[in-house]
């Protein structure tokens, strides 16, 4: 059994010379990003975003997720609303799978006092039928779980309830490993009964992680080199897809109500964005560092995007973002108002799991958990050109503000236009990733940078010999275990220097960033010392044009 650790504070220190560093590292984006936890609670329904004030939180990758003021956190939540959640707009193409998700949300208040009365008066349970639309709506293919090839998985994740019911599962049916969630559940009893709590089990190679947040339960049965902290954390990634969707007092309200509740009723047609947020976590090292990646761009390029998004603005706008693919282009805020990067990264993953936002715009309601677990914004979703990767998202506080939310991105279009930056951003988009050769450092092949005071990242794009998707996953395996050693709770180490058959590598953490640099394995030691100056001063050379250094407010 091992015990949780508390997260660090947000880090303030300047940036140091070490490991005999000449030159000076490059200055991290300005602290305006980095205030902590926020504290607007449970205003996100009613104008809760009415305050003015910073944007963007950091997150120390997997530490501030499995510290204990977590899940302290979410057991402050404030009480539950009597209230139903508020049925989204449809408007133009919206995808399937959201409105089928918001007409069950809509619904919910009234299946659940028709379900209690008929359990009260015959103890009826709902037939597979109505608690499960199966798997044919999120297109998820089921697998023979008593076949070797399902046992294959390098790993599996489950989700359960606290009454032993699936909700759900990575690979194959949730019915048909209802009995393997019992087993689950029945371990995860018995060491409370002695007042104790399972978090993981080692055995033949496999790690089984267990993470608890009531009223659900998360395992995760992995044969990867990542470590039990990383694969924790990916766990809680899937328990804040679910509060996303659902809300913390909507979830709690449903098992107070009813202990034994199938969740799969509530969540049906979500299960393809689920198995998004797995497969991103599996090959985008975003997750791994807690951070955000930014498209590299001119800095008088986004500046003049970031301003015609801050004068497109509406009372009701909290958030304004803009991006491409999976990375940032630009981000408003109200002042005082602090976006997490693990909200970030599920609005990212909504959007790269439905292509049917190209197709209209989108109103749908979204739950930010990092920001307010209690209660649902409204996501504004569109595609500025059909051509181009760049999708515009505007959170709003007012579910009934739609046509005025539209009118700012026709705002936003209009201003674009107007200072001639539109042809900048296609070019951007052609190349939306750098090469490791810009750096000009003969021996490294790759390389992750993450500032920890701005919660953002970069790293070029990953070429020969990582060409193949296994050798790939190989080079993200190695950066995850450089940071689990790195990131070790009984042992933490600020220097590694790894040597193997095929690259050596190097993991350097201070207090203001994290470095990760992949290299030739006939490199040195020296020599990779070496590498790491010069890669600080092509950093901070370009910093302007990696990062987003002056975020920009309402």
């Amino acid at each position: 059994m091992s015990t949780r650790r508390k997260a660090g504070k947000c880090p303030t220190g300047p940036w140091r010379r070490e490991m005999g560093s000449t030159g000076s590292g490059p200055r991290a984006p300005r602290r305006g990003w980095c205030r902590g936890r926020s504290q607007v609670q449970g205003r996100a329904r009613r104008g809760g975003a009415g305050q003015e004030g910073a944007m963007f939180v950091h997150t120390r990758s997997y530490e501030d997720l499995t510290s204990p003021e977590d899940g302290a956190a979410v057991a402050r939540s404030p009480e539950e609303r009597r209230g139903e959640p508020a049925e989204p707009t449809s408007m133009e193409q919206i995808s399937k799978d959201f409105s089928e998700l918001s007409t069950q949300l809509t619904g919910m208040a009234l299946d659940l006092e028709e379900e209690m009365r008929q359990s009260k008066e015959g103890k009826l349970e709902p037939s597979p039928q109505t608690t499960r639309r199966d798997s044919v709506l999120s297109g998820k293919e089921e697998e023979d779980v008593t076949m070797d090839a399902w046992r294959m998985h390098r790993k599996h994740v489950f989700v359960l309830s606290e009454a032993g019911k699936p909700v759900y599962s990575r690979y194959g049916s949730e019915e048909a490993l209802s009995s393997t969630m019992g087993v689950m559940m029945a371990l995860v009893s018995f060491l409370e009964a002695e007042k104790n709590a399972i978090r993981s089990i080692h055995a033949d190679g496999y790690k089984v992680v267990f993470v608890r947040r009531s009223p659900l339960v998360l395992v995760a049965v992995a044969r990867t080199r990542q470590s039990e902290q990383e694969i924790a954390h990916e766990l809680l990634y899937i328990y804040y897809q679910i509060l996303s969707l659902l809300t913390w007092t909507q979830l709690n309200h449903i098992f107070q109500q009813k202990q034994n509740y199938d969740l799969r009723r509530l969540l049906a047609g979500s299960e393809r964005i689920t198995d998004n947020l797995l497969d991103l976590m599996a090959h985008d090292p975003s997750f791994l560092m807690g951070a955000v990646r930014c498209l590299p761009l001119a800095a008088s390029v986004r500046d003049a995007v970031s301003t015609s998004l801050q004068q497109a603005k509406a009372k009701s706008l909290v958030f304004s973002i803009l991006l491409s693919g999976n990375q940032l282009v630009s981000l408003v805020r109200k002042k005082d108002q602090f976006l997490h990067p693990i909200d970030l990264h599920l609005l990212f993953n909504l959007i790269s799991s439905s292509s049917s936002f190209r197709e209209g715009e989108a109103w749908t309601p979204i739950c930010l958990p990092k920001f307010n677990s209690s209660g649902f914004f409204h996501a504004h979703i569109s595609y500025l050109e059909q051509e181009m990767d760049l999708c515009l998202l505007l959170v709003s506080t007012d579910r009934e503000d739609f046509f005025t939310v539209s009118d700012c991105k026709r705002r936003f279009q209009e201003r674009l236009r107007r200072r001639g930056v539109h042809h900048a951003l296609q070019e951007a988009l052609r190349t939306p990733f750098y090469s490791v050769a810009q750096v000009g450092i003969p021996d490294l092949r790759h390389f992750i940078y993450k500032s920890k005071s701005s919660g953002l990242f970069t790293s070029p794009e990953i070429e020969a010999p990582y060409v193949r998707e296994e050798e790939k996953e190989r080079l993200l395996g190695l950066y995850q275990y450089l940071h689990s050693r790195a990131h070790n709770s009984s042992r933490p180490l600020k220097n590694i220097y790894f040597t193997g058959p095929r690259e050596n590598l190097l993991a350097w953490v201070t207090s203001a960033f994290e470095l990760y640099i992949c290299y030739s394995p006939l490199g040195t030691k020296a020599g990779a010392i070496s590498a790491v100056n010069k890669l600080m001063k092509w950093i901070r050379k370009e910093e302007d044009r990696l990062f987003i250094l002056t975020p920009q407010t309402y």
